[in-house]
């Protein structure tokens, strides 16, 4: 709340200082008039007249640009306000009708007064009235809402995070349990390993052995087979050869007896014919 009244004050003697700068303004343009056009002692109605009318136009254009100064000022100060409530997810609501709250008025216009009054004594903050705030409720009761939450989120962190150092330092513990119990594991296995593997390769060296003298007791047999086999092999074409020649020779045996049989005469005279009647046929198709 300090913070903001700061802030208050600030922005308050801000308008302060443009509206003083604006009046003197509006000052040097009555003193301008008077240097400059009031120097006769008498005037006519339509010279008084061109006087005001100049004056109404030149007091019109200082105030109608210190208005939309004014306003133009209060917008950009809006914007401020809106963009930093956006950061915090908050959404500000702006009433028009308590800008024209005539007791609020009364109380800003006799705070600047007060304010202004002891600005020589500006450590003496806890002697001023203090402005009492316009609205503070909604915005407030936000703000101590959402640092509620984010304390409460916060120890919730904390809670988290004490109970996953005591799971890390209890990982850690039973890492280190089980790295020394693998190391002992992997000694003894060792050292079982080595006496296991001197008896494999002993094993490995009988068999190894043993199949030796087999396969050279198999190198021999197969010598003998082979040439048995060559001696069979000799005969067996022998025989086949021999074979050959009976079957060549009874089949010129019963081919013939076939040539001497009656059917096979038949067949020939047959044959015979047919060629006779294709000769006849031939000669039929060349004519």
């Amino acid at each position: 709340i300090e913070h903001h009244q700061n802030e208050v004050i600030n922005y308050m003697r801000f308008a302060r200082s443009k509206r003083i700068l604006r009046l003197k303004t509006i000052d040097s343009c009555f003193q301008d008039l008077k240097d400059s056009r009031l120097v006769e002692e008498t005037f006519t109605m339509d010279e008084v007249g061109d006087i005001l009318e100049g004056l109404r136009v030149v007091v019109r254009g200082e105030v109608e640009t210190e208005l939309i100064n004014t306003a133009h000022t209060n917008v950009l100060l809006l914007r401020q306000l809106f963009s930093q409530a956006e950061k915090f997810y908050l959404r500000l609501q702006t009433d028009i009708s308590e800008l024209e709250n005539r007791e609020l008025l009364e109380q800003v216009a006799e705070f600047e007064k007060t304010d202004f009054k002891t600005n020589s004594k500006i450590n003496q903050e806890s002697s001023k009235p203090k402005l009492a705030p316009l609205n503070e409720g909604g915005v407030s009761e936000l703000l101590n809402k959402e640092i509620s939450r984010l304390q409460e989120e916060n120890e919730k962190l904390r809670a988290r995070l004490r109970t996953l150092e005591s799971q890390a330092m209890s990982a850690l513990d039973e890492k280190s349990k089980a790295e020394r119990a693998l190391k002992e594991l992997q000694k003894n296995q060792g050292d079982q390993q080595s006496i296991l593997r001197a008896q494999e390769i002993s094993s490995l060296e009988e068999t190894v052995a043993t199949m030796q003298a087999d396969f050279e007791k198999s190198l021999s047999a197969n010598a003998a087979s082979q040439k048995e086999l060559q001696e069979s092999l000799v005969s067996a074409k022998h025989e086949l050869l021999r074979v050959q020649e009976q079957l060549s020779l009874a089949e010129k045996e019963l081919e013939k007896k076939f040539q001497q049989t009656a059917a096979y005469r038949n067949m020939k005279e047959i044959l015979g014919k047919k060629n006779d009647q294709i000769k006849e046929l031939r000669k039929r198709l060349q004519r």
